[in-house]
């Protein structure tokens, strides 16, 4: 196994998540990072919930972020408000070190006036909900023409909460030539037409079994 450093992390990166106490790589983490670190490589990554996707492709994305230049150069599209959340507090925590480094939430329940403000000051990194990322793409708020790589995140959630329309909108909005990654747990039909449609040979990487939930998640509810 490689360490995070063999696999080409960056100093600045590589002293906020010894901080965070992450000692070696996960699978998923091992086997994405190289490949997004080089040039025009677009990644499937088949992997459940818990298998350090966040880090797998933060890292690399935040590495190849020119601190200098404030417009949206990466763009990660998430299905709900507390994955986008949760995401942006990640990126944050890796970009500890990283002088200047702009990660913005943008997601549907909160000011949209306070994101617009945030979007003029600039920003290097969109972390979005499909519906409100389209709301201010019509309001010409967001500029994703030198958007360099497109992450989509639980692209499966996404189809089935009906963004479909809205992503196809979304990407058709960002430069051909964007470096592409999609995770998602499963790859229905309508995966496999975003992929034909909008990525280049990418490179499948299957982290545990296809179309298999991830065992070590143990769910618990209580009626109330």
């Amino acid at each position: 196994m490689k360490t995070f450093e063999e696999l080409g992390v960056a100093a600045p990166i590589l002293r906020a998540i010894q901080e965070m106490d992450y000692e070696a790589p996960m699978p998923v983490q091992e086997e994405v990072i190289p490949f997004l670190l080089g040039e025009d490589n677009d990644v499937i990554a088949l992997a459940q919930t818990g298998t350090g996707k966040t880090a797998a492709f933060g890292l690399p994305l935040l590495q190849k972020i020119e601190v200098n230049q404030y417009h949206p150069q990466a763009l990660i599209l998430c299905p709900t408000r507390e994955l986008c959340l949760q995401i942006v507090d990640d990126l944050n925590d890796y970009s500890k070190y990283i002088e200047n480094l702009k990660v913005l939430p943008v997601y549907g329940g909160s000011s949209i006036e306070s994101q617009i403000k945030m979007l003029k000051r600039g920003v290097h990194v969109v972390v979005a909900t499909p519906g409100r990322l389209l709301d201010l793409m019509n309001r010409k708020t967001v500029d994703l023409s030198r958007v360099r790589s497109v992450i989509l995140d639980e692209a499966d959630e996404m189809l089935n909460m009906g963004f479909t329309e809205s992503i196809n909108a979304i990407l058709a909005e960002v430069p051909a030539s964007r470096n592409m990654l999609l995770f998602s747990a499963t790859m229905p039909q309508g995966i496999a037409s975003i992929t034909k449609k909008y990525m280049n040979n990418p490179k499948e990487i299957v982290i545990g079994n296809k179309n298999e939930g991830n065992k070590n998640i143990k769910h618990v509810y209580y009626m109330v």
